[in-house]
């Protein structure tokens, strides 16, 4: 891409000025009709050393409102932010609906930097910029509107202007030791550059590369770009309503082929309990010496004793390194940013767990069963859950996700139990009742997600909750089990 990059025109400051004159309340004008829009706008502001990123910066800054538009720049990571997946950082600096976030350099700086510098192979960064386009693909397919802008100069013209910040004592400390390392491996940089560009410049994802050397032309030229594409996404057509998707069964059908006759004595499950309990006890105490972390996730059919196999799980450890994360409709906050966000905020440092009553399968179950969503967005998902998962186990993480299934007989069993029961009636609701009329689809959208979602280091574990005493013994054998494996 770097190689198409003609030699930009001077444009005088006159010149800057009239074209100021129309440009700029126009852009506030769409700025102010994003804030009633339901996408943001992510603006990526990288390129080389010396060409101007930050001047560009404060520039949009000081043409926007500010009261809808923030600034994210990232320095080296902090021991918070290392503990966690590479891109748990930026989910959560991502802009809500209707504002407008300001990436400098974003998520291109440490890969572009690392390769060209020599410190990540050829392999690496192939991944990497994989990553960045399930990145980019998420945030698109939650309707964002993503602006990548390439500030670009020719190796004499960034020697020329670090020689010219460096020679006024007013800017010379712009310069650093790291811009000149960059100017001695410019080749590297451009040849590190360009590809990044050609492999992550997508539809909904393009760059624009902008010839730098002229403050004036480069920030007219981005003033336009951004007009541009956001007047267009202000003038689409409103996506077409949501609509329920009922699934057929299938024919190999997972839940059906469980066991439901295995169940435990009690005298038998408090000797199993205290057994595995104390296994889980000691491994996860040994979790941050390992620098790994423990999530698990808990989906299952309505009644099934997902809360009571938490609680046998949690008992058996210290408070002080885990939370549990209960997750029902989303809220206001969250319905304002990607769907994924509200989880990946949740994400547990090294040493730490935590367990999701109900998860981010939500989206492939009750959103699609009931048209909460629509099927681009569901079947997408599939995808989305895979890499969201992949990266925490790249980072350490032990992850794992039970399904409690009980007979359908028995869920109507234990609804009856709960009406007749004083102080379990606050757990039975209507829609309790309407999911269970649906229960042949949440079934067979189960089963799909099984199938697709279902990885070695993401396992499914599916469980028999006919008898409770056996799916808590069930689900802390596992746990044990996975910590285990993992910490050996």
């Amino acid at each position: 891409m770097l190689e198409k990059v003609t030699e930009s025109p001077d444009i005088t400051k006159k010149q800057f000025d009239a074209l100021a004159l129309e440009l700029h309340p126009g852009l506030l004008a769409l700025q102010q009709r994003l804030r009633a829009a339901k996408f943001p706008a992510i603006i990526v502001i990288a390129g080389m050393e010396g060409a101007g990123k930050t001047e560009t910066l404060n520039f949009l800054l000081g043409w926007l409102d500010t009261r809808s538009a923030h600034v994210q720049a990232f320095r080296k990571e902090t021991d918070e932010e290392r503990s966690r997946p590479y891109y748990w950082r930026f989910w959560r600096a991502l802009p809500k609906k209707g504002e407008t976030g300001i990436f400098l350099g974003g998520w291109y700086s440490d890969a572009i930097t690392g390769h060209a510098l020599g410190r990540t192979g050829e392999d690496e960064f192939t991944a990497e910029l994989e990553k960045i386009k399930a990145f980019e693909s998420a945030l698109a397919g939650e309707g964002a509107l993503i602006l990548k802008f390439w500030l670009h100069l020719s190796e004499d013209e960034q020697e020329k202007r670090l020689k010219r910040l460096e020679k006024d004592k007013d800017s010379a400390w712009r310069v650093t030791k790291k811009d000149w390392k960059c100017l001695r491996r410019y080749d590297d940089f451009y040849e590190t550059a360009d590809a990044a560009l050609a492999e992550t410049s997508t539809p909904d994802a393009p760059w624009k590369v902008i010839h730098a050397a002229h403050p004036h032309y480069r920030n007219i030229e981005i003033a336009k770009a951004i007009t541009d594409r956001l007047e267009r996404m202000l003038d689409r057509a409103p996506a077409p309503k949501n609509v329920p998707d009922h699934p057929k069964p299938r024919t190999v059908n997972a839940l059906r082929s469980l066991d439901f006759t295995k169940a435990l004595a009690p005298d038998t499950y408090e000797k199993e309990l205290a057994h595995w309990g104390a296994r889980v006890a000691v491994l996860t105490r040994e979790l941050n010496g390992k620098k790994r972390s423990l999530v698990v996730g808990f989906e299952g059919t309505d009644a099934a004793g997902k809360g009571g196999a938490i609680r046998r799980l949690t008992q058996f450890m210290d408070a002080r390194d885990y939370r549990v994360v209960p997750i029902a409709a989303p809220t206001d906050e969250e319905r304002a940013m990607p769907w994924l966000w509200r989880f990946w905020r949740h994400i547990p440092m090294r040493g730490g767990a935590v367990i999701f009553d109900r998860t981010w399968y939500g989206r492939v179950l009750v959103e699609r069963v009931e048209g909460f969503c629509s099927k681009k967005d569901w079947t997408r998902a599939y995808g989305e859950i895979n890499e969201f998962e992949a990266q925490l186990a790249e980072k350490g993480a032990v992850v794992l996700k039970f399904w409690l299934a009980t007979s359908k007989s028995e869920q109507l069993k234990r609804f009856k139990l709960r009406e007749a029961t004083e102080w379990k009636k606050f757990k039975i609701t209507d829609e309790d009742w309407r999911n269970r009329d649906k229960w042949d689809y949440y079934e067979a959208a189960a089963c799909d997600m099984f199938a697709r979602t279902s990885r070695p280091a993401a396992p499914w574990v599916l469980v028999e909750s006919e008898c409770k005493l056996h799916a808590r013994v069930k689900v802390l054998r596992t746990v044990a089990q996975a910590l285990q494996k993992a910490l050996e």
